[in-house]
């Protein structure tokens, strides 16, 4: 055999040899699988053992189950076999992106940052404010009527005509004010004074006049008021605690004693069946309006609590607020009596409010900083401070509609906060959302 033909041989032989292994490339044997076809990751998953997903009871609406579905077949979540035989085919996810199964008209729209105001809407004088931390002189009463003690008068400010006038005055002997409270109902209010005793009054405009004197139950000033329903509860210097049914002619229905030092600060859950109260003794004590027993004793802070509110969107929540040896805000669950939270705040803590409308909470100081700040709950990061008075603020409280907060300090100012929005604000946000909502041109049954 000559070289030519050798080489004509073995090049033919090469030749068949590419032609057989190109046409095993393309014809597989339908029992040994395809290693580059593969898909390793997911094998694993199956043999491991895959999560059998929950089926909810409820009904799922067409658009949601299509797009499940659209998922499973762009992954290929439906395959049954681990092994395979075949190429791959072309993956592609533009039918992900053409079908979209929520509608750009039903997604929730963006919210705006609300702008908060960093001076005061409104000063007024409030000339000989008694400069005491352990009182409570402020009060804004449900017919948009703040009431003000300034020594021993007691002034009454329509907030919707800006007019002023005097509810009641008294001499040294009785004075000073101490406490205010409105009603409920916004017409009657409760003044608590320096010689231990508490008058009601009738403040509406045809009346103005005192109704009744509760002289009995306490043995020293009653710096602290709140109202449940047709119960007035009063916290005085004695320590002692007293529920006042003023329907009565005998009001004292209960006394709680759990104090050592001065009460300082009352507050009736929304659902008035539980009762915070805050001391001099750094001390806050829960009672259960059912039991009339304290149901929980809270020691943590170390200085005089005076500042509490109840969260209004979560009845077993409340907010407490220390003196200048504490400075923490903490967050205490009323059923478990639980500390859930505690911020240092770095200043004097006089009043908490919460905030009706939004996730808030408003807390205002005394020494060093004299500040009003907003945090955001329950991250607690502060979303601003509200600087204007110019020595310790004494008191806050809140509008009728929660968007304003009216507050006083030593210094003889009181100041109006736009703080939590305005109804305006509020009214937009509920046409946009209203707006978005599906079918909202349709009459409703209800």
């Amino acid at each position: 055999m000559d070289a030519g033909n050798l080489s004509v041989e073995s090049s033919s032989l090469s030749h068949g040899k590419h032609r057989r292994r190109s046409s095993r490339d393309e014809n597989l044997d339908r029992f040994i699988p395809n290693r580059a076809a593969m898909d390793f990751d997911y094998a694993n998953y199956m043999l491991s053992g895959r999560k059998v997903e929950n089926k909810s009871t409820s009904p799922c609406s067409p658009a949601k189950e299509s797009y499940r579905k659209q998922l499973a077949e762009i992954f290929n979540m439906n395959r049954t076999r681990i092994l395979s035989f075949k190429n791959k085919p072309p993956s592609s996810l533009n039918s992900l992106k053409e079908t979209s199964p929520v509608s750009p008209k039903l997604r929730s729209p963006k919210r705006c940052a609300r702008h908060i105001s960093q001076s005061s809407e409104r000063t007024l004088d409030a000339p000989d404010i008694v400069d005491d931390y352990y009182l409570n002189l402020l009060d804004w009463g449900v017919t948009n009527t703040l009431a003000i003690a300034l020594g021993n008068t007691v002034y009454l400010w329509d907030a919707s005509h800006g007019s002023t006038s005097e509810l009641l005055s008294t001499d040294d002997d009785s004075g000073p004010v101490t406490s205010v409270k409105w009603a409920p109902d916004g017409r009657h209010i409760a003044v608590g004074f320096n010689n231990s005793k508490v008058q009601l009054w009738d403040a509406s405009i045809s009346t103005n006049q005192p109704l009744r004197t509760l002289q009995e139950g306490h043995g020293g000033r009653v710096g602290s008021l709140d109202w449940n329903n047709h119960i007035l509860t009063t916290g005085s210097m004695d320590s002692l605690i007293i529920n006042n049914d003023v329907r009565i002619r005998s009001p004292i229905i209960e006394t709680y004693r759990g104090h050592h030092q001065e009460v300082c600060g009352l507050k009736w859950s929304t659902s008035g069946q539980q009762l915070a109260s805050g001391g001099n003794d750094n001390l806050i004590n829960i009672w259960s309006l059912q039991s009339n027993r304290r149901v929980h004793r809270f020691s943590d802070h170390t200085s005089a609590v005076k500042a509490l509110s109840w969260c209004p969107f979560q009845s077993n929540l409340l907010a407490s607020g220390g003196g200048v040896g504490d400075q923490c805000i903490k967050f205490w669950n009323s059923n478990t009596g639980l500390c859930l939270n505690s911020v240092n705040t770095g200043s004097q803590v006089s009043s908490l409010l919460w905030s009706r409308h939004e996730s808030e909470l408003l807390s205002s100081h005394g020494f060093n900083d004299n500040q009003l700040i907003l945090w955001k709950y329950p991250s607690m990061v502060k979303l601003t401070e509200l600087h204007g008075h110019t020595s310790r603020v004494l008191n806050m409280t809140q509008s009728p509609d929660g968007y304003k907060v009216a507050s006083v300090g030593a210094d003889e100012t009181l100041r109006l906060w736009n703080v939590f929005g305005t109804p305006e604000m509020s009214k937009s946000k509920q046409d946009a959302a209203k707006a978005e909502e599906p079918f909202a041109s349709f009459a409703r049954i209800r």
